[in-house]
């Protein structure tokens, strides 16, 4: 029977540098014993590559790890197939990004054996115990999301503001919202000239003679967020933002907030009656994005995706992305002539969370925001996208659908899967948005 040839990579950790220094430390003994270990496994293929990867004076609380990161890159270029460690903790000291990892080993087709422990997850059993891990993790990640949808939830009863990026009109002070004198007269403006023309549209249009812009702000660490011109959608959301009237909203439940009201419950009553008035359809369309994947979707001859639904007569919608090639020359011309919007959004949701939650993503998401020059280290990005699980069912469908905009460039899809471009910096403000919904718990 032909042995089949495993490259074996030693990985060591020390907390601390304590002891480095001396001739043989703790980190050659770790290599000592896993090159010990491997010899006894060459009958069944094992093979030690010389490079050793080694962290001395590194915590392993988080994955912050040059060694570690340069291990991560090297199995995911095929260089690796078994990591041998002298234990677990040694990886890691965490069980979220342990178990990230060893999902990461199990994508490259690599291994994870502990020396001291018997344990190999390349064994039955080693997977058993990985799945057992993996359980109570997930038991753990949903205990965590209901206690942050209870506290956000229980906070806004109470009228606080939750965090984020203030609305045009108030700044933020000691984590409440105070009201800013020079915006505060252009949002009474826009009220006003919107109970006034009862268009949109024409509001629009003074707004960009008189260049006026949305919020611009700078973060505690001082990173400045700089807003364009309004549009409708922008528009249209301050016009039916609660907390303007200095209420604060939770989905679809409002509450006296905190912080002092800049337009009066006349002005109010008024603009809401103009927006009531409007066609419903048009309603619909500024508060709503029911195809969340609008824009970017692909067909394999590289053609548009577009929304399109079907009705039930028992009043039911079922929602599609239709090619433009099928409704141009026919659904046998198309190569996927339709696909289910149900499925389709489900699918590009799952891999989104897996890559937010994949460690050499946050690593990649780090170096990223420091060439960019943006204030959040590593665990700003590590808790920030842990949020994405727990939070993403809290947010309206037009929230969910800008943040997929912002991360995503393009999908294509194909009858063996789908494949997912994302935007060069998108990850960076993927990780600054999530970081705001993150303080608010």
């Amino acid at each position: 029977m032909i042995t089949v040839k495993k490259r074996c990579a030693i990985y060591g950790r020390k907390s601390n540098e304590k002891g480095l220094e001396q001739e043989f430390n703790s980190l050659d003994a770790q290599w000592d014993t896993g090159k010990k270990y491997i010899e006894i496994r060459r009958g069944d293929g094992w093979v030690l590559i010389p490079d050793y990867y080694k962290d001395g004076g590194f915590t392993g609380g988080n994955t912050d790890r040059p060694d570690l990161q340069r291990l991560l890159r090297d199995i995911e270029q095929g260089l690796i197939d078994v990591v041998v460690v002298y234990k677990i903790d040694r990886l890691s000291r965490s069980l979220s990004d342990f178990l990230n990892m060893v999902q990461f080993f199990d994508r490259h087709n690599a291994s994870l054996v502990s020396v001291t422990q018997q344990f190999d997850t390349s064994t039955p059993m080693g997977r058993l115990m990985i799945n057992v891990m993996m359980s109570f993790a997930e038991y753990e990640r949903e205990v965590t999301g209901e206690r942050i949808r209870d506290k956000i939830a229980s906070s806004k009863q109470k009228g606080m503001w939750m965090g984020g990026m203030p609305p045009l009109g108030y700044d933020v002070r000691h984590r409440k919202l105070v009201i800013n004198a020079g915006e505060a007269e252009i949002v009474i403006m826009i009220f006003e000239e919107m109970a006034r023309h009862c268009s949109i549209t024409t509001l629009i249009e003074q707004l960009k003679n008189k260049g006026i812009t949305g919020k611009c702000w700078t973060t505690l660490k001082g990173t400045e967020h700089k807003r364009g011109l309004l549009d409708k959608n922008a528009v249209y959301r301050m016009l039916r933002n609660p907390i303007y009237r200095g209420k604060i909203r939770h989905r679809d439940a409002v509450y006296d907030g905190e912080h002092p009201p800049i337009i009066s419950q006349e002005l109010w009553d008024k603009v809401q009656a103009v927006l009531d008035r409007r066609p419903a359809r048009a309603r619909k369309a500024r508060t709503q994005a029911p195809h969340l994947l609008c824009g970017v979707l692909f067909d394999p001859e590289g053609r548009a995706l577009t929304p399109s639904y079907t009705a039930k007569r028992d009043g039911r919608r079922y929602r599609y992305y239709v090619s433009t090639r099928a409704i141009k020359d026919g659904y046998k011309k198309a190569a996927i002539p339709s696909i289910s919007a149900e499925q389709i959004d489900e699918m590009v949701i799952t891999q989104i969370r897996d890559m937010l939650t994949a460690p050499e993503m946050v690593f990649k998401t780090y170096q990223r925001a420091r060439e960019l020059a943006v204030g959040v280290d590593i665990e700003d990005v590590r808790s920030s996208f842990q949020q994405f699980n727990a939070l993403w069912d809290q947010l309206y469908p037009i929230e969910q659908n800008r943040l997929v905009k912002l991360l995503v460039k393009r999908i294509d899809v194909t009858e063996e899967g789908i494949h997912i471009s994302y935007h060069a910096n998108g990850l960076v403000q993927i990780c600054e948005e999530l970081k705001h919904y993150k303080t608010a718990a």
